[in-house]
């Protein structure tokens, strides 16, 4: 590379961290942190104090919300910081059979145009992209946590049966079978949101939830089982980690004795005097943002 280029790649990179700090800046008012037993606003930094100690940390996203995501970055660099080499990034947004392409792209080894390809990217990809580029920058491993979504589909059809019918190379994408589903609580959550038992169509909706829930609890155990002194932590989407139900009742299947907190985020109309009453169970702590911005998509 000459001289030229060099100071033009030089000016490209302080424009882009630039950018992403005046994004950062722009933020600092649209969202507030606050922990749940105490209904007290605290900062970015007493939350990672607050999670010392945390073997899993699921944060509960609502995905259009772009300063959602970038608490979410915000709080994983400073994560990174307490727990140098020992912090692991796990992710809905990418799916169990795509883990080698991710490996692949963290490494070095394929260019980002094939990754956000092969790995099969979400559209919003960019909300994610900071992250991911940390994780790489860092050292840091990344875990593809869902289940691919060929199964979710297959289990909306023909129901948590159909797969048996799967070989050993689609089961070993998958947690041991039979996935277990959970009643209770998060079947009348579940009931609830898609407009009560008869809107659902079958059980099989349900199980396709569980088995979304399932692979992601289980990702994040299997990763903690080979990886002693590690915390993880774990993107998804609201639904899946509110009141600690879904995905986090699953991972608590596969490793009963870890440590977990969650931190449900989301984004309200009236961002001055949060609903407690609708707010104080959802997590342990709750990431409000100003509903009334913008969204991602």
């Amino acid at each position: 590379m000459n001289i030229l280029s060099c100071k033009r790649s030089i000016c490209i990179l302080l424009l882009l961290i630039a950018i992403q700090f005046s994004g950062f800046a722009q933020a600092v008012n649209s969202y507030k942190i606050y922990n749940s037993a105490t209904k007290k606003l605290i900062s970015a930094d007493e939350l990672v104090k607050a999670l010392n100690k945390t073997d899993a940390i699921f944060y509960g996203e609502e995905h259009n919300d772009s300063v959602g995501h970038l608490v979410e970055a915000l709080l994983l660099k400073k994560l990174s910081e307490v727990h140098p080499q020992q912090i692991a990034l796990s992710m809905e947004m990418f799916e169990t059979d795509c883990q080698h392409v991710l490996n692949e792209y963290l490494n070095g080894l394929i260019r980002e145009k094939n990754f956000v390809t092969d790995a099969r990217c979400w559209p919003n990809y960019a909300d994610y992209r900071p992250m991911i580029e940390f994780a790489k920058t860092e050292h840091l491993p990344v875990i593809a946590a869902n289940a691919p979504g060929r199964y979710t589909n297959l289990v909306s059809r023909l129901s948590l049966k159909g797969l048996n019918q799967l070989d050993q190379i689609g089961k070993s994408y998958l947690p041991p079978l039979p996935i277990d589903t959970a009643t209770g609580a998060y079947l009348q959550k579940f009931d609830n949101i898609m407009g009560g038992h008869s809107s659902m169509g079958g059980m099989q909706v349900y199980q396709a939830q569980n088995l979304w829930d399932a692979t992601m609890g289980w990702s994040v155990a299997s990763f903690l089982k080979t990886h002693p002194g590690f915390t993880v932590f774990q993107i998804n989407g609201s639904f899946h980690s509110e009141e600690k139900l879904g995905a986090v009742a699953q991972f608590k299947k596969y490793l009963p004795d870890a440590s977990v907190k969650n931190i449900a985020a989301t984004a309200i109309e009236n961002f001055a005097a949060p609903d407690w009453n609708t707010l104080s169970k959802m997590g342990d702590f709750i990431v409000v943002t100003d509903g009334s911005g913008t969204k991602g998509f």
